[in-house]
């Protein structure tokens, strides 16, 4: 194995860099931590990760000074916690001149393949002069449990898939400062593009056959890497029925009994607690997300059902059977995902009158974002609806602004002191990330 190690090593020191599209979440080394970038599979970590490997080579750091390892490298499959030190062992029998002399640059991809990596990790960090990077899938190396484990030596960063404006810099457009209508006309039409392809680097720019494809691809490796593997579920059609009826339910409301239920109507005999387990692995792994009511009961917020969303809107349409996500749906996931790059924390909102309202997110220091999700307004009885639900949640929670998030409108509506902008999705997708 130690031979192995130096090989990989040695590998990739001689190779070309593919750093693609510069991201917007800029990954930075912290003095005494492991700097941990999280996210799902095939999101960009390991472009990421070369990104930063490059803007180190680019300030005189030499090549040799890198030891970069993928720990899903099937080379690498008879690593465990108890000879994780082979690692530091094979990279310093190579340079045996650098041990204590000079920093050597650590980046460990998919760390989490390796259960029990931590102590390895501190370690390395107290007893050598190294500077570590790590990616995983896996949002448990955010809990509390892995700071511990690693002494508070970690600062986490969540990558998702493109953001608008990230698409915007790989297609090569200008999204910051005022548009002229030539850079605007550029810009919704790179939207529409997005739309279909969504933000998964791989697929950008590929026939809708192939992004098909490969978006299928992505979800049988998250469904069985990430979830069966990881976690040695015994029931895998389980949890790919689960998976699919979430997929084909985004933007819905769900229920643990209902999908216990729905489970056992395909002859599946797993309890509530396992269902539970399923659902939460799903988050994990950055590919669903359930988004709880606001209330200020958190017994309240827990017991009434969740709205479920997926880590990407094109991936939806690409895996979903079609016959219950409508574009409506699509758009309220885009905005979500969008939110969520920004913010943890986020709910749906329920009026006393029963009415609800998509998205409220507490803010920190100022007033909370309140955000309704409607293709179109140009329908009276959808305008109405739309802006009751909206004017009663702003009374409520004595707000003075909320926005409508739609495909192609803009406008503002005026009902009192209070505004409700109205706006089209991809002027908002700018406005969020720069709002942040």
């Amino acid at each position: 194995m130690l031979d192995t190690i130096k090989s990989i090593i040695l590998d990739f020191q001689e190779t070309r860099l593919e750093t693609g599209v510069p991201r917007r979440v800029r990954v930075e080394s912290v003095r005494g931590k492991a700097a941990v970038c999280i996210g799902v599979r095939r999101g960009g970590k390991s472009t990421c990760m070369f990104q930063v490997i490059q803007r180190l080579l680019n300030g005189g750091v030499p090549r040799q000074n890198i030891l970069y390892l993928n720990f899903f490298d099937d080379r690498l499959h008879t690593l465990r916690q108890n000879n994780l030190g082979l690692i530091a062992e094979a990279y310093y029998a190579l340079y045996p001149e650098k041990k204590q002399a000079e920093t050597v640059y650590c980046f460990f991809d998919e760390i989490q393949a390796v259960p029990g990596w931590e102590p390895f990790i501190d370690r390395l960090m107290r007893t050598e002069q190294c500077e570590v990077y790590l990616t995983g899938s896996s949002a448990r190396m955010l809990s509390k449990e892995i700071a511990t484990q690693m002494r508070g030596r970690a600062l986490s960063w969540e990558l998702f898939p493109f953001s608008f404006r990230e698409f915007l810099d790989y297609k090569g457009v200008q999204s910051e400062g005022a548009f002229s209508t030539k850079r605007r006309l550029l810009i919704q039409k790179a939207f529409e593009e997005y739309w279909e392809t969504g933000g998964f680097p791989e697929v950008a720019g590929l026939d809708r056959s192939v992004r098909i494809k490969i978006h299928q691809e992505y979800l049988q490796a998250i469904l069985f890497r990430d979830l069966v593997e990881r976690h040695d579920v015994s029931h895998p059609r389980a949890v790919t029925d689960l998976a699919h009826w979430l997929i084909d339910n985004t933007a819905s409301q769900y229920s643990v009994n209902r999908l216990t239920g729905y489970l056992k109507s395909l002859g599946h005999k797993v309890p509530k607690a396992t269902v539970s387990d399923y659902l939460g692995w799903c988050e994990d792994a950055y590919f669903l997300f359930s988004v709880r009511l606001f209330d200020p009961s958190l017994t309240r917020s827990h017991t009434n059902p969740k709205k479920v969303y997926c880590i990407d809107h094109a991936l939806v349409t690409s895996v979903s059977s079609g016959i219950l996500v409508n574009s409506g749906h699509l758009l309220e996931n885009l905005v979500f995902t969008a939110l969520r790059r920004l913010y943890p924390e986020i709910y749906y909102y329920k009026t006393k009158t029963g009415r609800e309202v998509d998205f409220i997110v507490p803010m920190r220091g100022r007033p909370r974002l309140l955000i309704q999700v409607c293709e179109s307004l140009a329908d009276p009885q959808t305008r109405k609806r739309e802006t009751t639900a909206l004017g009663e949640a702003i009374a409520e929670l004595g707000l003075k602004t909320a926005t409508i998030v739609t495909r192609n409108e803009d406008q503002q509506i005026k009902t009192g002191d209070r505004t409700i902008e109205v706006v089209p999705a991809w002027r908002y997708l700018l406005d969020l990330s720069e709002a942040a």
